[in-house]
């Protein structure tokens, strides 16, 4: 039994073949219908955006995994997904599952919309019955890890797209942007963009001029802004508080007699120009009008860079965070090893105190009922004190051997059947036909606790973002 993904992402494939595999919502019951119906796949879930397409499995051993996945890539994107095809086993497949949601994996560094996708992805295929025990517990911890790396180490915070800078800068001049007038000159993809920002800050009135009327209307209709004609730009400038121009024209189209008339009819408030065209439309001698703000494209890169170089330090701290959880998780998972022996040994210590009670009810008739229920009380306290110590040994006995290898031994001392283990096994963690399991449960804590050993003698495991190969 293995925890594995497969996938591809915007580093392996063209979006071509991204286009080719990925799984639209309506398709996607389908799809976990058809893993649940093969013995190979225990557990999955499927995980598609526009930037990947993965697979989260339990698998039955890693090659018929590997064989599985491989083909069920081939068959929506053809033999050129094999080409771009990652899979990872256990740790790292785990170690991925936490990148992702913590944002470290996307094509924008610690993007935030990748948790939520993640998080739907995991609920649908739990809704549908196809996840247990194994995926449960991961991609809860995944989701909680990714909302520590939101929460805590704000790595979302800071924006890294220049049409976002934009507004950060705007909001540097005025602070809050509520009651602003906002001037969009041009109609291109990178004005289109800073006005969606800006007009998430509670702008008071948008106007949208570009030479094409239509293409004016156009966007205006989007953000529920007014168009305006080319001829009236310098009515749209007297008003506003905040210019975004970005036209794509080959020489400046406000220069400093077109700003300068403008300006005089504003009196002395302050005016906030951001200039995203390359060549730039904006004179850059504008800016040494009085009351005007003048930002270029090199400023807005500017503000990118410095985001993006303190997002990768944030990054570092989120690696931390999901080496924390991993090791939680390989915990975890050791301690499922021994959960059916420490239920059977709890079983037999209630049967036991509850043999006594019986008998203490025959020769002790004339109890009351306050005398019985101390008597149980206190007969219960006497199991759970003797069990104590034994089932904390059982646990860290496992975590530190990487497995329940010499829980044998206990199973002994309190006259454990194979039979009691049995009855208390979760069935998705101890699937009853050992050889569509392959090593079930213990081979795969046996391959985390061997990492667990070595994070206990300190020595690093695997350097954050490392991509092992599997199936060797």
């Amino acid at each position: 039994m293995h925890i594995v993904v497969a996938g591809l992402n915007h580093k392996t494939a063209p979006v071509e073949v991204r286009e080719r595999v990925s799984v639209p919502e309506g398709e996607l019951a389908e799809t976990l219908a058809a893993m649940r119906r093969t013995r190979t796949v225990l557990e999955s879930v499927v995980l598609s955006t526009c930037n990947r397409t993965e697979v989260y499995a339990v698998v039955s051993s890693s090659r018929a995994g590997e064989d599985y996945l491989r083909t069920w890539f081939a068959r929506r994107g053809g033999a050129e997904a094999s080409e771009h095809l990652y899979i990872r086993e256990d740790r790292e497949a785990a170690r991925h599952l936490m990148r992702v949601a913590c944002g470290l994996d996307s094509l924008v560094l610690g993007e935030t919309q990748i948790l939520g996708q993640v998080r739907d992805a995991y609920l649908a295929a739990a809704d549908a019955g196809n996840t247990g025990a194994l995926l449960n517990q991961l991609f809860r911890r995944a989701i909680q890890v990714g909302k520590r790396a939101q929460a805590e180490a704000g790595i979302g915070q800071n924006p890294v797209s220049v049409s976002y800078a934009a507004v950060q800068l705007v909001r540097k001049v005025f602070g809050d942007l509520a009651g602003k007038r906002v001037l969009v000159v041009g109609a291109g993809k990178m004005s289109r963009l800073t006005a969606q920002h800006l007009f998430a800050q509670g702008i008071a009135a948008m106007e949208v001029c570009n030479r094409t009327l239509a293409r004016a209307q156009e966007l205006a209709r989007e953000f529920g802004a007014s168009p305006l004609p080319w001829e009236a730009l310098e009515d749209g400038l007297a008003r506003a508080d905040v210019v975004i121009s970005s036209t794509g024209a080959q020489g400046f189209v406000i220069d400093t007699a077109l700003a300068g008339r403008a300006l005089a009819r504003r009196g002395r408030r302050p005016v906030v120009m951001v200039d995203i065209a390359v060549p730039r439309d904006i004179d850059p001698a504008v800016g040494a009008l009085g009351q005007v703000y003048l930002y270029d494209i090199d400023d807005l890169e500017g503000v990118v860079a410095a985001n993006l170089a303190e997002r990768e330090r944030l990054a570092r701290d989120v690696e931390r965070m999901i080496a924390d959880a991993l090791r939680e998780y390989g915990r975890w998972l050791a301690e499922q090893e021994v959960v059916p022996l420490i239920a059977a040994v709890r079983e037999k210590g209630e049967a036991i105190q509850a043999s006594v009670m019986e008998s203490l009810a025959r020769k002790l008739p004339d109890l009351s009922e306050r005398e019985r229920e101390l008597l149980h009380k206190h007969t219960m306290s006497i199991v759970n004190q003797l069990l104590r110590d034994p089932v904390k040994n059982m646990k860290e006995l496992a975590i530190a051997q990487g497995g329940g290898a010499h829980l044998e031994v206990f199973a002994q001392v309190f006259g454990i059947s194979d039979d009691d283990l049995r009855r208390h096994r979760d069935a998705s963690l101890w699937p009853e036909a050992s050889d569509a399991a392959g090593g079930g449960l213990p081979e795969l804590v046996r391959h985390w606790g061997e990492a667990l050993r070595r994070e206990g003698r300190g020595r690093d495991i695997d350097p954050p973002g490392t991509l092992q190969p599997a199936f060797r």
